[in-house]
């Protein structure tokens, strides 16, 4: 059974994913502040945190920023404004998806069961544990942890993604339009600008210089490659 954390300060909205989620089996924690979400994020590891940005005490952006300080659980944020600010902003500070209010129910389904899919545990025996050394980097595919120096880094599911495509075809460059379609899928309803962003993020976390990297490099016009 899955779990999900749903946090909201309209109680309405609140009862009615409750309902919808758990009628598909899944266990449903509810919050209405942020500061009562980050609480239970500590004690709880959500498959899945669907989490409003406009909340009381903590907004839902530094809700989120603190989570990913100890955690990479899933996190879709929603938003009432619709501005594509507050979406790249989101991607920002390390959600996973966005979603704009007012919602259709099954939309949200959809991402979430897309995004649990992809962050599932790979079935044993399928194919060989990856792992990889390039420099100071160390990526290992089984656990999905990247060390670097020594030291472990906290990436996303979808930076560790794209760091992963890129590690393991290096010096092949990849379009932003390629990167987004085979990270996030065909039917991703957000644009290029999601990839910038979390290649902007992956360098401010692995790269001793991030405006001159050393391993994710920009072929202007064209798009990214990894060098190690």
């Amino acid at each position: 059974m899955k779990r999900v954390l749903v946090v909201d300060d309209e109680k309405l909205i609140v009862k009615g994913i409750k309902f919808s989620l758990e009628q598909d089996d899944m266990q449903v924690d509810c919050a209405y502040d942020g500061e009562e979400a980050l609480s239970m994020a500590k004690q709880t590891e959500y498959d899945m945190v669907l989490l409003d940005i406009m909340l009381p005490k903590l907004t839902g952006l530094e809700v989120c920023q603190q989570i990913r300080e100890f955690s990479n659980m899933p996190i879709i944020m929603l938003t009432a404004k619709g501005e594509d600010m507050d979406k790249i902003l989101g991607l920002e500070y390390g959600a996973d998806d966005y979603i704009t209010k007012p919602f259709n129910i099954l939309e949200v389904k959809a991402r979430m069961k897309a995004i649990i899919r992809r962050n599932g545990k790979k079935p044993e025996n399928t194919e060989p544990v990856r792992k990889i050394t390039v420099g100071d980097l160390f990526l290992d595919c089984d656990s999905r942890r990247v060390n670097i120096a020594g030291k472990e880094i906290n990436l996303t599911a979808k930076e560790f993604d794209v760091l992963e495509l890129l590690v393991f075809n290096p010096n092949k460059v990849y379009s932003r339009e390629s990167l987004l379609k085979t990270i996030w899928g065909s039917d991703y309803p957000g644009d290029v600008r999601t990839v910038d962003v979390h290649i902007r993020r992956l360098r401010e976390k692995i790269e001793s210089n991030p405006g001159e990297p050393k391993y994710i490099h920009t072929k202007w016009g064209v798009g990214y490659y990894f060098q190690g």
